[in-house]
């Protein structure tokens, strides 16, 4: 399970942070909400974004799942980290209780992870490097999620505050029960030293060379994906007044994203870093993702 994590602050980079609009959105409750009286709204912490990433080398373990999950060559890549939190903004919780049903139920929502010997949720949040003037995207590392109450959701992101206990804190394991969500006023964070939460930058995941350049770090939680031939979503699904399909229920539908402009430094020297938590130590050995449950 992953432990309560408080973002830091850190030492600022000239960075942009651009929200997606507001334009409100009827949505479906659905049986996952877990309040007939409300609806959970997901929102990026933009800001946490936007001070928490690093381009820095790393040595990889070939036993890290997200080196095996991700198609990475075991050994040292240049690669930026960076944090997410999703939080709750809504009237009602994202109620998914235990991975383990849903897949006896074969819904669609989850799926096993080998690796990490657990269920991991689908289509939860993209992670995108976009280069602004090609449109070209890069995949990560990070390949499922698990949704928890991990932090309260800050003031700068909406009005709520926690209205009652942490609810949602075990993602479950094969045959062990979890418990999946977020409640109204929490957030689910993925700080940048867990598993996955990185782009290979060098090559070394079998897609292009990232250049040095700006590029826009793009993090989209609910992200939409298209519907079949004749416009229908999978049965789990909820449909978007833009007739997109979304896994989660929602009231906002149009506020799921937040991106930063990072920047990639040309010709580094061996352990150089860069970006709001560079510092030092130079090459970081990455032989442990134990605090990664997700």
């Amino acid at each position: 399970m992953r432990i309560m994590l408080t973002a830091f602050s850190a030492v600022s980079l000239v960075a942009v942070t651009l929200f997606g609009g507001t334009d409100r959105a009827s949505a479906d409750p659905g049986w996952n909400n877990g309040d007939p009286n409300g609806v959970a709204d997901l929102v990026v912490n933009g800001d946490l974004l936007s001070h928490q990433w690093v381009v820095r080398d790393e040595k990889l373990s070939g036993l890290l799942c997200s080196v095996q999950e991700g198609g990475v060559t075991p050994g040292t890549h240049r690669v930026i980290r960076f944090s997410v939190q999703t939080p709750n903004i809504g009237n009602g919780p994202i109620n998914l209780g235990d991975p383990n049903l849903h897949i006896q139920a074969n819904d669609g929502l989850y799926e096993f992870a080998s690796c990490h010997n657990h269920f991991h949720f689908k289509h939860y949040t993209l992670y995108e490097l976009i280069d602004p003037v090609t449109g070209f995207a890069w995949r990560t590392a990070k390949h499922g999620f698990c949704m928890i109450d991990t932090n309260p959701a800050p003031p700068s992101v909406g009005n709520n505050v926690p209205t009652g206990p942490r609810v949602y804190a075990s993602c479950g394991r094969v045959g062990i029960p979890g418990n999946q969500g977020i409640s109204v006023g929490w957030a689910d964070e993925y700080i940048f030293r867990l598993g996955g939460q990185y782009f290979v930058l060098d090559g070394g995941d079998g897609q292009a060379v990232v250049p040095p350049g700006t590029y826009l770090l793009r993090i989209t939680v609910n992200p939409a994906y298209e519907p079949d031939a004749v416009g229908n979503c999978p049965p789990i699904a909820h449909k978007d007044p833009n007739g997109k399909c979304h896994q989660l229920p929602e009231s906002n539908y149009f506020n799921n994203m937040a991106q930063t402009l990072i920047t990639i430094p040309d010709h580094p020297g061996k352990g150089d870093q860069n970006g709001p938590l560079a510092n030092d130590k130079g090459v970081i050995d990455v032989n442990d993702e134990a605090l990664d449950e997700d």
